[in-house]
């Protein structure tokens, strides 16, 4: 069989597996939102909008096209900060603003892979702190940098530093 045959072969099997290619955040994004527009689901298709400006504006501000490690920590942003809107309506007794925060963060989480369990994250974290033999808080920033590409987007940055801080103390 030659090289030529063997491609042949290889397309006409892929044709037939129907292998469909990974899309990109950003692309999951526009389609979640045509999608919401098109069944006029009002809340995703208002907190999808929201993404996707942010994830613009970003671009434009740094002059790049983010990759989906930096559209995943743009969402976690954003899903950080209606958490901090929950909690104000939530003093405020606005149930509304409540139920409004909790829809639009089921929204963005969607979009994040899925979140990592507490155990885990402890257990990359003390593998980091034996690498770069951290013994006090001080070290924080060794840890947090080889820690942090490993997580990828798995859990928010606050609950991974507050592990690491946590394991450093003691």
């Amino acid at each position: 069989m030659t090289h030529i045959e063997t491609l042949e072969i290889g397309v006409n099997v892929n044709k037939r597996k129907g292998i469909i290619p990974l899309m990109t955040i950003k692309s999951q994004l526009n389609e979640s939102m045509k999608d919401a527009m098109r069944s006029g689901d009002e809340v995703r298709k208002r907190t999808v909008r929201m993404a996707l400006a942010a994830v613009k504006q970003a671009e434009v501000d740094k002059r790049i096209e983010l990759d989906d490690m930096a559209v995943m920590n743009l969402l976690q942003k954003e899903i950080k900060n209606r958490r901090e809107s929950l909690e104000e309506a939530k003093k405020a007794n606005r149930t509304d603003l409540v139920e409004a925060n909790e829809a639009e963060i089921k929204v963005l989480e969607a979009f994040l892979p899925e979140a990592m369990p507490d155990e885990e994250l402890r257990t990359l974290v003390q593998a980091a702190v034996n690498e770069t033999g951290a013994a006090s808080p001080a070290d924080m920033g060794k840890v947090m940098k080889i820690v942090m590409p490993r997580v990828a987007g798995r859990a928010p940055n606050d609950r991974v530093s507050a592990t690491v801080r946590e394991l450093l103390q003691k």
